[in-house]
């Protein structure tokens, strides 16, 4: 109860100020600010449905394993052991490491057989038939069948990863698909993603890698594709009365108010404290919160919270007319280095 009394007393703050700053079309104070930050601690897909994106939802199919066969196009490794017919085994074994047996109309030809149907057969049972039908020949022969080349059943990796494509088994999982691809600790894991039949999955990186959750541990199939992002492709500003203005990278996806305002040098001796504004959104029609420096100071780090394109605010004065503080705040942009980032980097969504 006790704190119940301290957070309203705190979102109270301020509200006695004559000279109440623009809010936007909706007003927008500490308590939206902190129901906001509740939706984004949820995380990836809750912060893109702030933004007005709605994916499919996750579906327990993608945590399923599945029976790995051989596909067209793929080639096969095969290798044979008899104590007598050496020449056999030594003929089947080079074709096998030099081209190897490419699988065409489903069929794979191998010496001394007829071609075997194997499209649709997991190793072992590929491995099973071709024992059979050359032991329909030959007593006691042993065989052994691996993949030299997958055409289709790979996970295409870009971006920042070292190893272009995995190839796939039923089993692989996406963290030990990141693990191979050997991701830096620094990737942008909010802008990385997973694509899937050419659709995004609904996959949070962030939660897998950093949090340990294992429920967006997906199984992969063939014809992945996975992106890992710059550390800068999603940034936040902070402008205004702080130690210095600038860009700052946000490749968890989100930030507290706090360390955004501690990475600009903190709030200046010329900053009005009752006033920090955080700008939300479309940079034509925003959402603007306005905090005190109390709200900043006493409530809980993860409930202020900021996402990529915000801009954080702190003013000598509060911000009273839209389209005048838009065109201050222009050169400030430019001098910034936004333009060459793209311009929804700060904000503006562009179709």
């Amino acid at each position: 109860m006790r704190n119940c009394i301290i957070v309203l007393f705190l979102l109270m703050a301020g509200a006695s100020c004559t000279n109440p700053p623009y809010r936007g079309d909706e007003v927008l104070g500490a308590d939206e600010f902190v129901m906001d930050s509740y939706r984004i601690r949820e995380g990836k897909f809750s912060i893109l449905q702030m933004e007005g994106k709605n994916y499919e939802q996750f579906s327990s199919e993608f945590l399923q394993d599945y029976k790995d066969t051989i596909n067209e196009g793929d080639v096969l490794q095969v290798a044979i052991y008899h104590p007598t017919r050496i020449d056999l085994a030594a003929s089947v074994e080079q074709i096998g490491q030099t081209v190897g047996y490419r699988v065409m109309d489903g069929k794979i030809q191998l010496p001394d057989l007829e071609s075997v149907e194997v499209k649709g057969l997991t190793l072992s049972e590929a491995r099973s038939l071709i024992q059979e039908r050359y032991r329909a020949q030959i007593r006691d022969i042993d065989v052994f069948v691996a993949y030299k080349d997958r055409i289709k059943k790979k996970v295409e990796l870009a971006g920042l990863v070292q190893v272009p494509n995995i190839p796939v088994d039923g089993r692989l999982r996406l963290f030990e698909t990141l693990s191979i691809a050997k991701v830096p600790t620094n990737a942008n894991l909010f802008k990385s993603y997973v694509i899937r039949d050419d659709a995004l999955l609904p996959v949070d990186l962030y939660k897998l890698l950093k949090e340990g959750d294992m429920s967006q541990n997906i199984v992969m199939r063939g014809g992945d594709k996975v992106y890992i992002a710059d550390p800068s492709a999603s940034t936040l500003m902070v402008l205004g009365e702080v130690g210095k203005e600038r860009v700052v990278d946000v490749p968890d996806g989100f930030m507290t108010l706090r360390k955004a305002i501690a990475e600009a040098g903190g709030i200046a001796h010329t900053g009005d404290k009752s006033y920090i504004q955080i700008i939300r959104g479309n940079i034509l029609h925003p959402k603007i919160y306005t905090l005190h420096w109390q709200h900043v100071v006493r409530l809980p780090n993860d409930s202020m919270l900021l996402i990529p394109g915000d801009i954080v605010y702190v003013a000598a004065t509060p911000i009273t007319e839209w389209n005048r503080f838009v065109n201050q705040l222009i050169p400030t942009f430019i001098a910034l280095d936004l333009v060459t980032k793209g311009i929804k980097s700060v904000g503006v969504n562009i179709p």
